[in-house]
């Protein structure tokens, strides 16, 4: 859970500067396993909640009366009483828990594309986002190769012409000869943009997931991204996905 999310779910811009201080302490505790913390390390956090920023002087007097706070091993440092940590995670009892929510920001996918059309399709655009943001580049684009074979192959079957790119024993054929059969078909009808990107979407995931000396780096996919996007979005359509 980011601080973001935390303060949402705790509801910390209608607390008092105590409150705050006590609940950004536990974040800090349950999400960064940080045990006890300066005051400064505390105005941080405010400030990246964009919060007034407490008095630095008058709030480590604050917390050495009060009850919920106790001196850290550390000079100048405080820790959440073991009490209050106890109340607390009884009362937000998810937090700190290891969650399979993947956490993003909509860089290479916006969310109104793909969420609410189908589970395995919104997890790899989740994860697709999340390798990006977090500079993950190889898998980022392995994952991208994914989605589109995926969505060509859901085209195809929506069209009812899956069998053009399946081999004699009805196994569908590897991405290479997809992509070389939807540049040209006709009844897909690809616009010119995505014919001519889509074998580089599929040349840029194999690079990641076989070139032995290959590392992709952010300028791979922050060139082609936007033509992914609309790509993605048209075969949604073409798959009956998206109406």
């Amino acid at each position: 859970m980011n601080l973001q999310q935390y303060a949402e779910l705790t509801d910390l811009s209608s607390r008092t500067e105590l409150q705050k201080s006590e609940l950004l302490s536990f974040y800090l505790l349950k999400e960064k396993a940080q045990s006890e913390f300066s005051v400064s390390e505390l105005t941080e956090l405010f400030g990246e909640l964009h919060f007034s920023r407490p008095n630095p002087s008058r709030l480590a007097n604050r917390l050495r009366k009060e009850r919920a706070f106790v001196n850290g091993k550390s000079a100048g440092h405080f820790k959440i009483h073991a009490k209050r940590v106890r109340e607390l995670a009884s009362e937000y009892p998810g937090v700190g828990s290891k969650s399979e929510v993947i956490q993003h920001d909509e860089t290479v996918l916006p969310e109104s594309l793909y969420r609410s059309t189908r589970g395995y399709i919104e997890r790899l655009a989740d994860q697709i986002n999340a390798s990006y943001e977090h500079n993950l580049f190889d898998g980022c684009a392995v994952l991208m190769r994914r989605l589109l074979e995926i969505c060509l192959i859901l085209s195809y079957e929506k069209l009812g012409i899956a069998s053009e790119i399946k081999d004699v024993d009805g196994n569908y054929k590897l991405l290479q000869a997809i992509v070389a059969n939807a540049t040209a078909n006709s009844t897909l009808g690809l616009s010119r943009n995505s014919k001519s990107c889509i074998e580089i979407f599929r040349t840029l995931g194999n690079f990641s997931a076989h070139k032995i000396h290959y590392n992709a780096k952010r300028a791979d996919l922050l060139s082609v991204k936007q033509d992914y996007r609309a790509c993605i979005e048209e075969l949604l359509y073409k798959s009956g996905i998206l109406l």
